[in-house]
Formats: C-alpha cells, sequence, structure tokens
C-alpha cells in the first residue's frame, strides 16, 4: 500500500474514541469524535495553495485530503470542532516515504510540514517536529471498516502523552461495482 491507497481507504465517515495518558500527571481521559475524511486529487486548488505556501512545486504531490472533525474531551466541556487539508510529497527516490504537508497540525493548531513513511506492513507513521514538541503517530487498519492509530507527544526532551484511538467507519456502503452486480444478478 502507497499514502495515496491509505488515503483513498481512509475516505469517509469515522467514529473515533481515543483515551490519552498524560504521563507527567499519571492521569488519562477519553475522547469522541465525528471524523469525515475526503480525498483530494493532486490537482485540487487546496492541495495546490499547500504545496505553494510551503515552496513546493504542486506538481510533485502524490495526493491530498481533507479532514473535518467535531469531538469532545473528558476534561473539558468546550467542543472540538476544525478541519485541515493534509498533502503527501512522495521522496523521488522512496516513494514510501515523503512529506506530509498540514494545514493544520496536531498537537500545535499552526501549518506544520512532517514526514511520513508507509510500512510493508500497511501502516503509516507521521513524523511531526513542532517549535515546543514533536509528535510520532502510527496509523494502521484492523479490517477496511476499523482503523487503529497510536500516538506519542514529546515536550522538552520527555514524554508527556501518549493516546490510543480506534476509529469505525460509519455508514459503510457498497462499492459501486458491487451494486450494480448486485442489481444485474437480481434482474
Amino acid at each position: 500500500m502507497d499514502i495515496q491507497e491509505f488515503f483513498e481507504q481512509s475516505a469517509g465517515k469515522w467514529f473515533s474514541h481515543r483515551t490519552s495518558h498524560h504521563l507527567a500527571f499519571k492521569q488519562s481521559e477519553s475522547g469522541k469524535s465525528d471524523i469525515t475524511i475526503e480525498t483530494l486529487p493532486k490537482d485540487h486548488p487546496e492541495v495546490i495553495k499547500l504545496c505553494e505556501q510551503y515552496e513546493i512545486d504542486p506538481t510533485q504531490a502524490s495526493c491530498g485530503a481533507r479532514v473535518s472533525w467535531n469531538g469532545t474531551m473528558e476534561w473539558d466541556e468546550e467542543k472540538h470542532v476544525g478541519s485541515t487539508v493534509l498533502v503527501s510529497v512522495p521522496d523521488p527516490e522512496n516513494p514510501q516515504e515523503g512529506k506530509l504537508l498540514r494545514e493544520i497540525g496536531y498537537a500545535e493548531k499552526v501549518p506544520v510540514a512532517g514526514r511520513y513513511i508507509m510500512g510493508s506492513d500497511g501502516a503509516l507513521t507521521l513524523i511531526t517536529e513542532y517549535e515546543t514538541m514533536s509528535s510520532e503517530e502510527r496509523l494502521w487498519f484492523a479490517s477496511p471498516n476499523l482503523r487503529m492509530r497510536v500516538s506519542v507527544l514529546k515536550r522538552f526532551g520527555g514524554f508527556s502523552m501518549a493516546s490510543f484511538t480506534s476509529e469505525i467507519r460509519m455508514g459503510v456502503a457498497k462499492p459501486a461495482s458491487q451494486e450494480t452486480e448486485t442489481s444485474s444478478a437480481s434482474t
């Protein structure tokens, strides 16, 4: 699997349940979100705009995605709502690795470019360095409609938070080719 196939397999609406362990405080909290992931072709205006923002030739991008979320965390009353655009820019010498451009980062809400690595096992690892912290996140599919994610945030030279997230696809529909085959067989 390459990054474009990973984005395509991720497209859809997901229910996400996350447990975060705040290591410094020796406490954990849970959160729930609805997430929508939409793939964007590499010539989409938002993909081109993000590439230009990072001074990268848009023709080097392989694909993009728009991710929207709406969720809550146990410790606060605030709703967490937002969206971001992601763009993958493969390394020409090793297309299983490259840059991942983000309109808004995961750990800090600022534009950030990180690295991605597609493993031979189909897992996607994202490594991002922010001004005051770094994050490493690994995502994989346990099945087509169940995605898992683990992440570690490091702040000031030490681990500060570890999270485990399970995401279940909502409202699964048959691919168009299966619907055509089914309706042909029943007539």
